[in-house]
């Protein structure tokens, strides 16, 4: 199946237009939680303010399989 990661707040969203497949919901949740990781790294030492920021992943139809907040996996 074919996943998106969107980068959700209550004022702004980063859509994920190519998406990924994976074989099931828990390989979701894995990709998910790495792509958390990379943007930890990515802050390089800097903690930027992801309070209210959370990580969708959704199906092609645009179905909420799993969201995970990035506040407290962040800071």
């Amino acid at each position: 199946m074919r996943c998106f990661f969107h980068l959700v707040s209550d004022h702004e969203e980063l859509l994920d237009d190519e998406g990924i497949e994976v074989s099931d919901l828990e390989s979701a949740k894995a990709q998910a939680m790495m792509t958390v990781n990379d943007l930890q790294r990515e802050a390089g030492g800097i903690v930027e303010d992801w309070s209210g920021w959370q990580l969708n992943v959704v199906n092609a139809d645009g179905c909420l399989l799993w969201s995970v907040p990035l506040s407290p996996t962040l800071h």
